[in-house]
């Protein structure tokens, strides 16, 4: 069987989310190995060793400057169709094989519409809604992205299979302490932090955060409080993304400038370093179709507040405390009590590194691949 993978997204400079599960995923795809035989279609030349070669795996790089997807992959689908094309991290195009698969991540922009720019709420709602339309199978990350399907779109229950996202294995805990130092030296990071990892914008709900960061600080100044040992900056890492200045006008109107530190976006591999000095992880996001980065967290042993919404209670299961994303005073008490609770991070600590064994790309594939064997009977 020859399987079309769209390999577009796996180029991009600065991954993300959606980046890193269409390269991880085709990686572990391609290691099954099997009778199958995959082609590879890349919008940019991808560099060496992205990708592993042999006979079974053919790349091919169509350039085309606007309208990729619509127009490019779709002419080749026409001309050179694969019997199966699977599409990680965007969107199907108009002409494609009688099977087919993409991947939804979410549907935040339903949830929260107010946190998305128009043009691109309207291209989110649009790409999705074919995708979930024009697949043979939609493969959604979570039990709650297929909820999501089913309530905004009508998409048949059977129509979706859900598959868990896998962790990188190269996120392990770091206890060497020169290299934390080092980490925390090239980020401007001073002293013990908390950490949150991800794109700036408003889904992330990081002015909340800081509201709790900034509850948190004054009950470090109690005279009576156990917090007192404790003077912690935030870090918030990660790229721009959109709707990010009023972050930075928060944090300066609060007067957190000297305990704030907006890391940017930090390279892969700084990230084992980075989240093993931490002293814990706070992920109040509103809506996640997954929530990679707290299981990111718990393979590096860093205990985990997150918000109790959306796929995040699938994704901690008993492994973190889990918060109203919008009630700053639980979301402080939830860090204040993570900061002296030593028998607490100590179980929360172990948990996490029982629940992220869960999450597996060689898993994730072999579902997928399931699935496309299925398909081709």
């Amino acid at each position: 069987m020859l399987i079309g993978l769209d390999a577009s997204r796996t180029t991009v400079a600065r991954r993300t989310g959606t980046e890193n599960y269409a390269l991880n995923l085709i990686r572990a795809l391609l290691a099954l190995r099997g009778d199958h035989h995959y082609r590879l279609y890349f919008r940019d030349r991808p560099p060496t060793g992205l990708f592993p070669t042999g006979d079974a795996v053919e790349r091919r790089v169509i350039p085309f400057p606007r309208l990729w997807t619509h127009l490019r992959l779709s002419v080749e689908m026409a001309r050179h169709p694969p019997d199966l094309l699977f599409v990680p991290a965007h969107v199907l195009p108009p002409i494609r094989p009688r099977r087919s698969l993409a991947t939804v991540h979410d549907l935040g922009y339903r949830h929260f519409p107010q946190a998305h720019r128009p043009l691109d709420r309207l291209y989110l709602d649009l790409s999705t809604r074919w995708n979930a339309r024009a697949a043979t199978r939609v493969l959604a990350d979570s039990e709650a992205t297929k909820a999501d399907l089913i309530r905004e779109y009508g998409t048949p229950a059977g129509k979706i299979v859900v598959v868990h996202p896998g962790r990188d294995d190269s996120l392990r805990r770091v206890e060497d302490r020169a290299a934390i130092a080092a980490v925390k030296t090239k980020y401007g990071i001073s002293r013990d932090y908390l950490l949150h990892i991800g794109t700036l914008h408003p889904r992330k709900n990081l002015a909340c955060l800081v509201e709790a960061f900034a509850t948190l600080n004054s009950k470090l100044k109690t005279q009576n409080s156990k917090l007192k040992t404790h003077n912690p900056q935030l870090v918030i890492a990660g790229k721009k993304g959109w709707l990010y200045s009023e972050i930075f006008s928060r944090v300066k109107a609060m007067g957190l400038v000297d305990r704030v530190v907006f890391t940017g976006y930090v390279a892969g591999d700084d990230l084992p370093a980075l989240l093993s000095g931490a002293q814990l992880f706070v992920f109040p996001s509103l809506h996640e179709g997954f929530g990679l980065p707290v299981v990111e967290a718990m393979s590096c042993g860093v205990p985990v507040v997150c918000s109790n919404t959306s796929s995040l209670p699938e994704v901690a299961g008993d492994a973190a405390l889990l918060v109203d994303p919008l009630d700053t005073q639980a979301l402080a008490a939830a860090m204040a009590r993570l900061l002296t609770d030593e028998s607490l991070r100590a179980d929360l600590i172990a948990r996490g590194f029982r629940q992220a064994e869960r999450f597996s790309w060689p898993r994730a594939a072999r579902q997928v691949m399931d699935l496309i064997e299925e398909l081709a009977r």
